[in-house]
């Protein structure tokens, strides 16, 4: 196995090294893109949300909640049935 040290030499082609610079170059300038969007989007003016769009979305969890409920209760009366079915079937 060798080691590397101070002595080691290290060849690479034209190509490869332009690829290389090429790869770093843009990363920089994808980092400053986006520190700048991000700066930007600081800067922007906050969405206000109306109350017409608060009640719809307030209403829309509470109809989704109630949804929900009725599906458990759902499955809990056929989990029930199953249930039972099975208690039958084992005491056979």
């Amino acid at each position: 196995m060798s080691k590397l040290n101070e002595n080691t030499e290290v060849t690479l082609d034209l190509k490869t090294i332009g690829i290389v610079v090429a790869g770093a170059i843009s990363l920089v300038g994808l980092y400053f893109t986006l520190k700048k969007d991000i700066e930007l989007a600081k800067e922007l003016p906050k969405p206000t949300i109306t109350r017409t769009e608060y009640d719809l979305k307030d209403q829309l969890i509470r109809e989704t909640i109630m949804n929900t409920q009725k599906k458990v209760e759902e499955n809990s009366s056929k989990l029930d049935k199953i249930d039972e079915k099975l208690y039958k079937i084992i005491e056979k």
